[in-house]
């Protein structure tokens, strides 16, 4: 073969190899090609989960709105001022709400009220028919005048002419002594008064039965003021209430719960 004609045959194979670089390029396309119709392709439901996950892994607005309501003054209590709610100890987490008619009235309403920690708000629980003095209520209470002492008070005694019912937590005095002699204001009959009562803390010592006869702010303002049963009747300055409620309100007060009773004339 001559020079010629081998020079002549390079121009053959290099257009071949150009051919097959062709070829391969087409191929090569086509994948690709094929790769991004199977991208654009994909299930329409897959595509939109996929969008809705990134949607979802993006920061969320907060809903501000619950809290921005603000807070009952009276954290769940009614029938009372916000300034008698303040006199509440912070602690306490059962509360005996009375609210009296009016302030010369004898007939009044005693509700349990409960919370589950310190500050939180109140839950009503139950409530029942009660009676206080039969002169109302009075802020400045003196011996005789027929009147309950308005206020927030401590329960921290309890004790009774019968056994204690069970499960009562408060001390517990079972005494002979608890025996009410006389009768009522309107001339009713006192028998079962004291088959269980709870000693209010309005001029008394806690810590000792409700027996104790000492006043340490002076006889002159009364003592012995009690939550007691009521015997159908006004009072001379303690709260009556159905038997049944006074053995309920025993077997729930617990000392470690701080109870107190807050009582006044409706609004006070």
């Amino acid at each position: 073969m001559s020079k010629h004609a081998r020079a002549r045959s390079r121009p053959g194979r290099t257009s071949r190899r150009t051919a097959r670089r062709a070829a391969l390029a087409a191929t090569l396309g086509l994948l690709t090609f094929t790769a991004g119709w199977a991208y654009v392709a994909q299930d329409p439901d897959q595509a939109a989960g996929a969008g809705q996950a990134r949607a979802d892994s993006r920061p969320q607005p907060v809903d501000r709105t619950a809290r921005d309501i603000p807070r009952s003054p009276l954290q769940g209590l009614s029938g009372i001022s916000e300034q008698t709610r303040e006199r509440i100890p912070a602690e306490s987490r059962q509360l005996i709400l009375v609210t009296g008619r009016a302030v010369d009235s004898s007939e009044s309403t005693a509700t349990f009220y409960t919370r589950p920690a310190a500050g939180a708000d109140w839950v009503k629980a139950e409530s029942w028919p009660a009676r206080n003095g039969a002169r109302g209520w009075s802020t400045e209470r003196t011996y005789g005048d027929l009147t309950s002492p308005q206020g927030v008070f401590a329960l921290t005694d309890a004790g009774g002419l019968l056994s204690p019912p069970p499960g009562t937590r408060l001390p517990y005095d079972e005494d002979r002594g608890f025996v009410a002699t006389g009768r009522g204001v309107n001339g009713e009959s006192l028998v079962g008064s004291f088959d269980y009562v709870v000693a209010i803390d309005f001029n008394r010592r806690p810590g000792r039965s409700p027996l104790d006869p000492v006043m340490p702010d002076g006889e002159d303002k009364g003592g012995n003021i009690w939550l007691h049963v009521d015997h159908d009747g006004p009072s001379q300055g303690c709260v009556g209430i159905p038997k049944d409620a006074m053995r309920k309100v025993l077997q729930t007060l617990d000392p470690a719960a701080k109870p107190v009773i807050v009582m006044g004339p409706e609004g006070f």
